[in-house]
Order: C-alpha cells, then sequence, then structure tokens
C-alpha cells in the first residue's frame, strides 16, 4: 500500500524538555516528507532548548543538557524546517494534541507565520486509538509485525509511524487512502487553535471550550467583555491560541467597519 497523495506530507516527532505547550522547548526534530510520486527525504536535528532539560525527561529520550549544549537554537533552524514543511500536510503520532502545537509555538516564537489553514493533519495515534487502542510500540507490533527497539528516539519513532499508517491502510479497507480523509478520521474534535481552548460549534462558529465562557461565542463575549481579550493576550496562553483569538477579533471589527 502507498498513500494517494496530491500534495506532499511531513510525518515529523519531537522530543521536547517537556509536556507544557506554551513552555516547553524541542530538542530534537525528525521529518520525513514523502511526495506524490513516492519519494521520501528526511532529516533530523538535536536542538539548543535554551533552557535546562529536567532529569526525568532526559530518562525518556536519552537527550542530555551536555548532547545539544552547542547544537543550533530553534530559532536558527526554523526558516529551514519551515521551508520543509510549509507546501505539506502533517503527519504524526499524537501530533494534532502535542507535536503540531509545540511546533506551531516554536515557529511563532521564531517570527515566522506558521498556519494550518490550507493544511490538513492525520494524528495515526488517534486512528490506532479508534481501531485498536494501543501504544506506538504496540502499534508498530501489530500493524507490522517489528519491535520499535529505538523508541523515543525522534528518527525511529518518525519512521515507525509512517510504516503504521500504510500497513493500517492495508488492513483496514473502509479507511479511505486520501489525506483530507485521514485527517477527518483522526480528528479528535473540532478545534480552531491546537490547544483546544477555541472549537467549532454546530453552526461553524468559534466557540470558548474553557472556564466561565465555555460554549459562548467568542466574538459574543469579546464584544460585552472586552477586557477578557486583554487578559486572554497577556496571561499563560499557547501564541497559536492568541493568534487566533485576534483573527476572530479583526474578523468581526472589519465586517462592522464594511
Amino acid at each position: 500500500m502507498e498513500l494517494k497523495l496530491t500534495r506532499p506530507i511531513c510525518f515529523f516527532d519531537l522530543e521536547t524538555t517537556g509536556i507544557n505547550v506554551a513552555k516547553d522547548r524541542i530538542v530534537e526534530i525528525a521529518i520525513l516528507k514523502v511526495y506524490p510520486n513516492g519519494n521520501k527525504e528526511s532529516k533530523t536535528w538535536l536542538v539548543n532548548p535554551e533552557m535546562v532539560i529536567p532529569e526525568e525527561v532526559i530518562a525518556v529520550h536519552g537527550i542530555t543538557n551536555e548532547k545539544v549544549a552547542n547544537e543550533p537554537t530553534f530559532k536558527e533552524l526554523s526558516k529551514e524546517i519551515y521551508k520543509i514543511i510549509k507546501d505539506s500536510d502533517l503527519g504524526g503520532f499524537n501530533s494534532d494534541r502535542f507535536d503540531i502545537p509545540l511546533l506551531a509555538e516554536e515557529l511563532l516564537r521564531a517570527d515566522i507565520d506558521f498556519d494550518m489553514k490550507n493544511t490538513v493533519s492525520v494524528d495515526v495515534q488517534t486512528i490506532f486509538h479508534k481501531m485498536e487502542k494501543r501504544t506506538l510500540e504496540a502499534a508498530y507490533k501489530f500493524y507490522c509485525d517489528k519491535d520499535l527497539t529505538d523508541a523515543h528516539s525522534a528518527a525511529a519513532d518518525t519512521n515507525a509511524t509512517y510504516e503504521v499508517l500504510l500497513s493500517q491502510l492495508d488492513r483496514y479497507p473502509d479507511l479511505e487512502n486520501n489525506i483530507k480523509k485521514l485527517s477527518e478520521f483522526s480528528r479528535r474534535k473540532q478545534s480552531v487553535d491546537f490547544a483546544g481552548f477555541i472549537a467549532m460549534d454546530e453552526e461553524g462558529e468559534e466557540v470558548f471550550s474553557f472556564g466561565k465562557h465555555k460554549g459562548k461565542k467568542v466574538h459574543a463575549v469579546l464584544e460585552k467583555e472586552p477586557g477578557y481579550f486583554g487578559w486572554m493576550l497577556n496571561a499563560d496562553f499557547p501564541l497559536y491560541t492568541k493568534k487566533i483569538l485576534t483573527q476572530i477579533k479583526l474578523s468581526k471589527l472589519n465586517n462592522k467597519l464594511s
């Protein structure tokens, strides 16, 4: 089974300093870019996170502070990384909930205006959980009959994720070999920002999915309570969430002016 592609797709995996999307940083990134003609290219970078990697995190992925001390920062690598992914859809394992949100934060911090408006994502973990409910190691064994001997190495996890998706397409005839359809199937919920603070309601309008305004339309809240916008911009929310919030505010403002 080969993927039916109309544009490239980049499978990627991150090793990080932790799991807080707004605060933690990338220490390793691997990208496997698959083209519609079947060609592939892969790149892996170690990254200086400009912060201390906690010991409990080092115990998981084995990347020490000494190992990344002389590596380039993400900002120094950002243009090269963005050049690879900007024309592509994205794929990963738990990528919708973690890898894509954290990558977006890093790119925005590097002053690259990353946006997912014209990009779809396929979360192989969601497909796996919907079909079998296992971990990546178990998925690799189950679908590919191989042992993932180098788990938590970004390159190994990335290639395993790609192979698992191909095997999923072989195993499930009703799983359509189409990136947009796979993206729809692997999506957990329809959120506007990556972190899930802003979602879409049944009418296709943005609503808050947290706090005192949970379920309320964003534009209505911002109109009635202008200070809420300023509070969110100054609070510890992800940069991409703040970007989406600003876009919604400006969109409603422009509609009024026109």
